[in-house]
């Protein structure tokens, strides 16, 4: 994509990049604390990266052709690892994210009434509600330092309880947040021997994450047990996600969810629901604090709008793009690793049994063949008709197993962005650069202090 701009872009600061002869013990030391920082130059130059991991070969993917081979074509064949699934199961359970095969297209098939457009609409209420709030209480700190990444934690919380619940966070949301910062912090690293064991042998880790994910998914149980005591009328229609949840059924078997796995779906809507997409906020705001002019932009696109349906969302095409440029530079998801469980060839990639398939969004959003000023935020690159490839830009994956709430997350990204700034002018008080890490999601390294002064 070439990118024609009136001004210089800005270049936010990213993570040194690795030695591309680090060993692999090397690579594992790092990897704990930052997997962005273990690619080198190459992995964003070049195509295909082959390597080793242990026993297996591993491949790095930067070819649109061979990623949509893997995420579509044969999506079948690819499975998550097993760290990934030791990463990921304990907060997530059996849920969608981690369902493979028959559980898997039956838990799609689903929930997929509960995420198509007219379902977002219904919920956007709940949005607008919220963010009247969060504005109100912002109005109560103008002039003063707001970490406004905490703010768009509690602020996407609390989106998150009354769009899946119609009750508010404030008596959960510290507990809900505790645990997420306990499993990122420890549980969601990756050690040596979650690497290197089958799943089907417990590691040290796995242990401490058993005893977390019973905790869990007992605080997750009684907050079903609260919302059911609420109670719904006969015949009334949905209110919220979990009325549609609770109701959903496989259309070709007329199977809804048991109790267990309705545990799964709503922990992994709500962490996958808030979590992410605050992230997200967070950083278009960082962005948009480095960026004054496009700042002030997007609060000229929202001046007189309403913003409380779909349509007025629609209509926000820059601060959309600022949204998906954001989700460019920082995705949510850095990394997709699947296990090839039999030989295959990815547009020209010869693909062994067992071989580690590494696609990387940090990588592939970030390429030099692919983009234009790579490291540039350039938001207007997505109001231009030179589109990227469909495979060279996944903030929410991919093929079959696309993110089922993508509508939802742009949506309450969209509207959240274009309230705030169409609401107060955003400053950065600390001057030190701000890192992103990889862990679970990708992160910032420090909360810097914002000023917000309004319009």
């Amino acid at each position: 994509m070439n990118i024609a701009s009136a001004r210089r872009p800005i270049v936010p600061p990213t993570p040194p990049r690795a030695p591309d002869d680090m060993s692999f013990f090397g690579r594992l030391a790092v990897i704990r604390q930052n997997m962005i920082a273990t690619w080198g130059q190459r992995a964003y130059e070049e195509d295909v990266i082959q390597g080793r991991l242990l026993l297996h070969r591993s491949f790095i993917l930067n070819r649109p052709d061979a990623i949509r081979h893997i995420l579509l074509n044969n999506y079948e064949n690819y499975t998550r690892t097993p760290a990934g699934i030791r990463m990921l199961r304990p907060v997530l359970g059996e849920g969608l994210l981690i369902a493979e095969g028959h559980a898997w297209t039956f838990q799609r098939r689903t929930l997929a009434p509960a995420f198509t457009p007219r379902a977002t609409a219904n919920l956007v209420p709940h949005m607008t509600a919220v963010l009247d709030e969060t504005i109100a209480k912002l109005d109560a700190q103008t002039g003063e330092a707001v970490d406004l990444r905490e703010m768009m934690q509690r602020m996407t919380l609390e989106i998150a309880g009354r769009t899946m619940f119609s009750f508010g966070m404030d008596r959960h949301g510290p507990t809900l947040r505790n645990f997420v910062m306990e499993y990122g912090e420890r549980l969601g690293r990756p050690y040596f021997l979650d690497m290197v064991l089958p799943v089907s042998w417990p590691t040290p880790m796995d242990r401490a994450r058993a005893r977390f994910r019973k905790r869990w998914t007992e605080f997750v149980a009684m907050l079903i047990a609260e919302r059911r005591a609420a109670g719904k009328k006969d015949g009334a229609p949905p209110r919220d996600l979990f009325d549609l949840m609770d109701e959903a059924r496989d259309p070709e078997t007329g199977k809804g969810f048991s109790d267990a796995q309705l545990v799964d779906e709503v922990a992994t809507m709500i962490l996958a629901g808030h979590e992410t997409t605050a992230t997200a906020l967070f950083w278009a705001l960082y962005l948009l604090a480095l960026d004054p002019d496009s700042q002030e932009e997007v609060a000229s696109e929202t001046r007189g709008e309403h913003l409380d349906s779909i349509a007025d969302i629609d209509r926000q095409k820059l601060t959309r793009a600022v949204v998906e440029e954001t989700m460019r530079l920082y995705p949510p998801a850095f990394l997709i690793a699947r296990a090839a469980r039999d030989k295959d060839n990815a547009a020209g990639v010869a693909i062994g049994k067992g071989d580690i398939i590494m696609i990387a969004p940090w990588l592939l959003h970030r390429h030099e063949k692919l983009w234009d000023q790579p490291n540039a935020f350039i938001p207007k690159r997505f109001l231009s008709m030179d589109a990227p490839d469909r495979f060279a830009y996944l903030p929410f994956g991919a093929g079959p197993r696309v993110c089922i709430g993508a509508p939802f997350a742009q949506a309450e990204s969209v509207l959240a962005l274009a309230r705030l700034i169409g609401a107060f002018r955003v400053e950065l008080v600390d001057t030190n650069p701000v890192i992103p890490y990889g862990v679970v999601t990708t992160q910032p390294d420090h909360s810097p202090m914002f000023r917000i002064t309004r319009r």
